[in-house]
């Protein structure tokens, strides 16, 4: 792997411009003491000059300058077209910090794991989850427990729910793939380490854009996960079950996702300093996107 010198400040970029970069991405890698903001493209040149404006930073017209002035790339664009920046990115020798669902199709998302490693590039996949000191503490205590017999997850957004005003509505891969793509990789992403990897799977639509999973898991452990975008504003709501030996424990309340994000950060930096590749990095993304890609074919059959 390309290791970061534990005594250079790297230099991140961002690669994007919509809500999520804006209100998200942006204002966590300005704020973060130990990097420096070095800059951000997007596909439209006015809302990356208002981006970097708002953020201290310069904009770049060209994805390739900014790659040549950055240690890593923080990517915050719709699936597939993250998918293909990111190989570009590796391949140009930056470590890449990118978003949930990694792609939308397997070979997209292999595609990314096989140039990052090819390239000796440290990657993180930002599942909000993971980062959040409260349930990323909640998941890696849970996991060391073990014992666990059911798990239980339900997130039902209201994203598209009747009188949303939510920005992240408009996005088309969203309005399109609807929450299995959205949601499920942060329920995934905590069910898979603490319950070991899928070794079947099953589902089936509900009402609106709702998947029902049925998970067995290596562990010998069964789980259950409802994800939706379409849920009435009052029915809105996440959480996570889990019974076991040790009895029951329910994911906690997390703080937002910027301070989340912070941490991602951190964990890029440790991966790209030491070598040892983050669990959640390129390669865990790909076996989300495996699992969703699945349990799509799977709904749209039964």
């Amino acid at each position: 792997m390309a290791i970061l010198p534990a005594h250079q400040r790297p230099r991140i970029g961002l690669v994007g411009t919509g809500p999520w970069a804006a209100r998200t991405h942006a204002p966590a890698i300005a704020a973060h003491a130990g990097v420096d903001f070095a800059g951000v493209w997007g596909r439209r040149p006015e809302a990356a000059a208002a981006l970097a404006e708002a953020s201290g930073t310069r904009a770049y017209e060209d994805l390739d300058d900014l790659l040549a002035e950055c240690d890593a790339v923080a990517v915050a664009l719709p699936p597939d077209v993250q998918a293909e920046v990111a190989v570009r990115a590796a391949r140009a020798g930056r470590h890449l910090l990118l978003d949930k669902p990694l792609a939308t199709t397997v070979g997209a998302a292999r595609e990314v794991a096989e140039a990052a490693e090819g390239a000796g590039v440290a990657s993180v996949v930002f599942c909000t989850l993971r980062f959040a000191p409260e349930t990323a503490r909640w998941i890696e205590e849970r996991r060391a427990e073990g014992g666990w017999y059911v798990g239980e997850a339900r997130w039902l957004g209201s994203l598209y729910g009747p009188g949303s005003a939510s920005p992240y509505a408009e996005s088309p891969w969203r309005r399109e793939k609807g929450g299995l793509w959205d949601v499920g990789p942060h329920v995934l992403s905590v069910l898979l380490p603490i319950l070991g990897e899928v070794t079947s799977l099953t589902a089936a639509r509900g009402p609106e854009d709702t998947h029902h999973l049925i998970l067995r898991h290596a562990s010998g452990a069964s789980s259950t996960a409802t994800l939706t975008l379409g849920a009435p504003p009052a029915a809105a709501g996440a959480a996570i079950t889990l019974h076991g030996t040790a009895g029951r424990a329910e994911l906690p309340a997390w703080n937002g996702a910027t301070e989340a994000y912070a941490h991602a950060v951190d964990a890029l930096l440790a991966a790209a300093r030491t070598g040892t590749p983050d669990p959640c990095d390129a390669r865990f993304a790909l076996r989300l996107t495996e699992l969703l890609t699945e349990a799509e074919a799977r709904a749209a059959g039964a």
